[in-house]
């Protein structure tokens, strides 16, 4: 069966509480690389059906391995910093189907 999107990505913005036992990928930036990468890929001509859908998540529990998103069909996992590695993960994951490595996250 075909998937609806090519690649459905979800970005972990969970926000918890100050003092919180766990990190937050809420408080590295999340929303804004996740309203980034939105755009980017509407930008880029691949978001829509058949194509890439970006999308939040609550918590995604790799907390101390954040910021992060993952990428499915495939279930590849990604912490990232700033714009310059969502860039590398849209294009070279979503536009042309290279997993970036060096921002994986071990399974």
């Amino acid at each position: 069966m075909d998937s609806f999107y090519k690649y459905h990505v979800f970005f972990c913005v969970n926000q918890r509480e100050p003092g919180a036992d766990r990190p937050s990928c809420a408080n590295c930036n999340a929303q804004q690389m996740q309203e980034y990468a939105k755009k980017r890929v509407k930008t880029l001509g691949l978001a829509g059906p058949g194509q890439v859908r970006i999308n939040k998540a609550g918590c995604l529990d790799r907390c101390e391995l954040g910021p992060t998103l993952v990428v499915y069909p495939e279930g590849v996992w990604y912490t990232y910093i700033d714009e310059t590695d969502i860039d590398e993960i849209v294009d070279s994951h979503l536009a042309n189907g290279k997993i970036v490595e060096r921002l994986k996250i071990d399974q």
